[in-house]
């Protein structure tokens, strides 16, 4: 894959608000033939489309804005609609803009204006480079060649954020009213060295890591099953270290109101070449896994076994 084959449109599903050109649509939700499960599966993180501006601005090259990627996550999971459940996936990419933080967590630094009072310009995420629209990518390189005008991170939070989130709400509420409760399974990878130093012993090194904000986004019964699942076939889990889920994690688990949220992120050693960004020959094996952890999960809520929906206080 070269530059110019990664930075051209992708497919494009439903609509979705328009960016650019190149973003039409900026996102798109793969439809199960009839909804059977109250899953809902998201990878905001997978999108590779890489508008022509934004690569103008940057004075990183291509290759090295791409190690932002959860490359070809979306595709690790694109057989889950086959149990009932639909997948959103982005194509915008995570350097351009970060749906899994809140909207306006914005760096005045970056910018050549005063942004507005509402900006969260404080949090650690801002503090690390990787708000709304991030600073860094990589071992905090600067993105950009130079400021951006704060209307630009606006045009992106409301043609592409917002738009993002009002699907996902709605396909939550979907689940909800159809089912009595709501599941989001967020996809994502993270970097084989992260799964490393878990412990003195080097055999606690992650495979993949489930995050349920320390139980708090997640009825117990979805964690369990998808550890169980993953490890039976092999896999080293573990919980909420060193991701315990980000702002749709917590945004999106209520378990008391019947809404629940579990964070899966995957070692990407495990399916693709971390230098070169293509699949290696594990990619099949780990997808077939992933795709049984869904089934798994779909078959034990269609057996009348969903969370019980608490309830509102």
């Amino acid at each position: 894959m070269d530059q110019d084959e990664f930075a051209g449109s992708r497919p494009g599903g439903a609509a979705a608000a328009v960016y650019s050109a190149e973003l039409d649509p900026g996102f798109e939700v793969i439809e199960p033939r009839s909804l059977e499960s109250p899953l809902v599966f998201s990878s905001p993180h997978s999108g590779s489309v890489y508008p022509a501006s934004f690569l103008a601005a940057a004075k990183l090259d291509a290759w090295t804005l791409r190690r932002s990627e959860d490359a070809w996550v979306d595709e690790l999971y694109a057989r889950v609609p086959e149990f009932g459940a639909p997948l959103a996936r982005a194509w915008f990419p995570r350097a351009f803009l970060d749906v899994n933080r809140e909207p306006y967590e914005l760096d005045p630094r970056m910018f050549d204006e005063r942004l507005p009072a509402f900006a969260n310009t404080r949090s650690m995420r801002v503090a690390g480079g990787l708000g709304t629209i991030a600073r860094v990518v990589g071992e905090a390189r600067e993105i950009y060649a130079g400021k951006l005008p704060v209307a630009e991170a606006m045009r992106r939070i409301e043609t592409l954020y917002k738009p993002w989130h009002a699907t996902l709400r709605a396909l939550m509420d979907r689940a909800e009213r159809l089912f009595g409760c709501a599941i989001l399974l967020d996809c994502h990878s993270m970097p084989s060295s992260a799964g490393r130093g878990l412990g003195q012993d080097d055999r606690l090194r992650a495979d993949i890591v489930l995050g349920d904000r320390y139980g708090t986004s997640c009825d117990a019964l979805v964690a369990n099953i998808a550890e169980d699942e993953l490890r039976r076939r092999g896999y080293r889990v573990v919980r909420n270290k060193p991701y315990a889920g980000g702002f749709i994690t917590e945004h999106y688990g209520n378990p008391p109101r019947g809404r629940h949220a579990l964070q899966i992120e995957v070692n990407r050693a495990l399916y693709m070449d971390e230098l070169t960004l293509r699949k290696n020959s594990g990619f099949d094996a780990l997808s077939a896994d992933l795709t049984a952890m869904a089934g798994a999960l779909a078959e034990t809520l269609s057996r009348g076994l969903p969370v019980r929906r608490a309830a509102a206080e």
